[in-house]
């Protein structure tokens, strides 16, 4: 037997790095052989080695597993894996493709990569994804830990990784746009907005080419590897560098006080359905991966829109879910997940939604993930809607209702207001336990999957025609208004009027409990033109356009003053739904029309006013929000001889008397204030 060559051990998963070698583990129940390949460059047409498992020395139970000593980190590897290739009994193992291991930390060949080989017939070796061995214990982290900042002190904003600094006017050199390394370079700016958290649209390595040529999957939403940093990011383009970048950007933002939460895809990945590629999964063992049809398991479940759908509650994959989160929190100090269409998760291995499933008690009760935030997208493709009845009280959830119903009203719909009060307190209607704290609310107007802010007063109909299937993708029901134009114009009054709705949805999205999320770009109008499921668009139309920072540096100047007063003030932090009596010595809200405790709640009224107070703190705000289109004249609560309103915003007013710093903010004189048509008005009662 060759001295180099070892038995191992069937733990950990994956490749891992030793003093004298490199252990491998691989799960396959139902492979006849299997085989180690080792590679001397990513786009090699044949390996340099093959190396056989033995079944009966190389095999614990379903494990596969070999030690090769001397080995060390950098070795570029994949396997081969024998077996029936009989789709109708669910099995899909193909000798000719090279499949890549299901724990790999690094990916290489992405250049040379191709989908097509992967989905025909023939040797794809040299077009081939391949896996990199990763020592994640080398790193000096430099006493960094995960900040774990409350979520009543959270402000989430949601960005790409490459879109954020792709464009030309980012001020960066060329190789670090779209970059891990780039975006370190724009933490004074994420930092200086406010924000506390970035939220990364998927960074696990992905497949670019799941789209319809000449287009590719910009999103990201098209997984093939949960452990690797998709390397197309790194500015370093050594096989181990996207790894240590990806670690350098997290530590920098740490250093800024700035959380990391990833976009996960754990609902599906990138080999689609039957007609896609096999990359890895699918040929290693297919049935314990993915759901299949029960009358014909040549066919995937697809619950998930995609093609395809992970079997979440089996043993296996659910294992390498648990095994991925706690790499990324424990090995890349991540600070937490938000979880795309994380309804699959509630679903059993044969689709059927089910009650306390494992998977999201594990996730819950994990200790390593004891401090990470969990946030999950908690609905599917398939119909699954949980939002308010996902798992526990563990998972914090994005509010589609949030998002709804702040549009509607905003936009002038009837039948909104008392919808709309519920959002402004957390939605308790939605999250109607009593120990449920507001901030599991995800508040948010707009995200990567729809218009945009800017999008949203600008245009009444979507626009994706560039994304070639003839405007038929992305949502219908936008909710949006165009303010009398559709698309960009130079008609000063339609330009005002707009900028005066988004300053709208921002009042309304920092005024409300609940924790605020909001995407890259709406502080400064970013705008996708109208398309509102721009998943391929890797260009201008998808990018952060840095122009748009002078362009429209007035709501900039506002968002960032709004973001920085409510997240000092203790009214906006409290961790409990808000007691409506205004006589209680807790913080409490109270509910007002144009007169005081008079609230309208027809369906066709469009307005409402509410006092926000905290004793404890002396905090006492007013806030009027008139969606009719006339002007209204709201009464105002009386205060003490000693204190008068100061006005601190009124977004019908022009810069700089939109928003006025709390030293600055003028005096109310009277009992009224007059709030114009479709704005709204914040007042705080200070002393005399």
């Amino acid at each position: 037997m060759n001295p180099e060559i070892l038995r191992g051990q069937s733990f950990p998963l994956g490749a891992t790095v030793y003093r004298d070698g490199v252990n491998f583990c691989v799960f396959s129940k139902t492979c006849a052989a299997l085989e180690l390949l080792f590679f001397d460059e990513p786009d090699a047409a044949e390996p340099s080695r093959v190396i056989p498992f033995d079944p009966q020395w190389n095999k614990t139970f379903y494990y596969w597993h070999i030690f090769i000593r001397g080995l060390k980190a950098g070795q570029i590897y994949g396997y081969r894996a024998y077996g029936m290739f009989e789709p109708e009994m669910g099995y899909r193992f193909d000798k000719e493709k090279i499949l890549l291991d299901p724990y790999a930390k690094a990916v290489v060949n992405t250049e040379n990569y191709s989908r097509q080989a992967a989905s025909t017939r023939g040797d794809n070796c040299a077009k081939a994804l391949k896996a990199v061995v990763v020592d994640p214990t080398v790193y000096d982290w430099e006493e960094d830990k995960p900040l774990e900042i409350p979520y009543s002190e959270t402000v989430i904003y949601e960005l790409h990784v490459g879109g954020f600094t792709r464009n030309s006017n980012s001020g960066l050199p060329p190789a670090k746009r779209g970059t891990y390394a780039g975006l370190i370079e724009k933490i004074p700016y994420l930092k200086d907005l406010g924000i506390t958290a970035v939220e990364l649209m998927p960074v696990h390595q992905f497949d670019e080419q799941d789209a319809v040529p000449p287009r590719k999957n910009y999103w990201g939403y098209s997984t093939i590897s949960f452990f690797a940093p998709h390397c197309q990011y790194s500015f370093r383009k050594d096989p181990l560098g996207p790894v240590d970048e990806f670690r350098d950007m997290v530590k920098a933002f740490h250093r800024a006080g700035i959380e990391v939460i990833l976009d996960v895809v754990f609902n599906h990945t990138a080999e689609g359905n039957e007609k896609g590629p096999t990359l890895s999964f699918r040929g290693l063992d297919n049935p314990m991966y993915y759901m299949l049809e029960d009358d014909n398991p040549a066919y995937y479940s697809n619950y998930s829109g995609c093609g395809n759908t992970i079997k979440a509650n089996h043993e296996i994959a659910g294992q390498m879910i648990i095994d991925s989160l706690r790499y990324w929190v424990s090995e890349m100090h991540v600070d937490g997940f938000r979880f795309d269409l994380a309804s699959i998760f509630s679903r059993d291995r044969d689709g059927k939604p089910m009650e306390h499933a494992p998977i999201l008690w594990i996730i819950k009760s994990d200790p390593v993930l004891a401090g990470a935030k969990l946030i999950a997208e908690a609905w599917d493709a398939g119909g699954l809607y949980e939002v308010g009845s996902f798992a526990g009280d563990r998972f914090t959830e994005w509010n589609g209702q949030y998002r709804d119903d702040v549009r509607s009203f905003i936009k002038s719909d009837p039948k909104q207001v008392e919808r709309l009060a519920y959002r402004i307190m957390g939605s308790p209607d939605i999250y109607p336990k009593p120990d449920r704290e507001p901030h599991c609310s995800i508040n948010f107007i707009a995200c990567h999957d729809g218009f945009t802010i800017n999008d949203l007063v600008s245009y009444n109909e979507k626009h994706n025609e560039a994304n070639g299937e003839n405007n038929r993708d992305g949502h219908n029901d936008n909710r949006s208004w165009n303010c009398g134009y559709e698309g960009p114009t130079n008609d000063a009054y339609v330009e005002a009027l707009r900028n005066q709705q988004i300053k709208n949805f921002w009042t309304v999205l920092l005024v409300s409990q609940g924790t605020p999320m909001f995407l890259m770009g709406d502080e400064v109008r970013r705008s996708q033109r109208g398309n509102n499921n721009a998943y391929c668009q890797d260009n201008e139309l998808g990018w952060f356009d840095w122009s748009d920072i002078s362009q429209h540096a007035d709501l900039l100047r506002f968002v960032k003053n709004l973001i920085r007063l409510t997240q000092k003030l203790h009214i906006f932090r409290i961790e409990s739904i808000l007691v409506m009596d205004s006589k209680s010595h807790l913080p409490n809200i109270t509910w007002h029309g144009v007169r005081l405790h008079h609230p309208d709640w027809a369906d066709y009224s469009r307005t409402i006013a509410f006092s926000l107070r905290h004793p404890q703190h002396d905090e006492y705000l007013h806030i009027m929000l008139n969606a009719y289109w006339k002007p209204l004249l709201f009464e105002l609560p009386p205060l003490p001889k000693n204190k008068r309103w100061h006005r601190i915003v009124d977004t019908a007013l022009a810069v700089p008397n939109d928003f006025c710093n709390e030293k600055t903010a003028p005096s109310v004189p009277g009992n009224y204030y007059r709030v114009l048509g479709r704005s709204s008005v914040m007042l705080m009662a200070k002393p005399y």
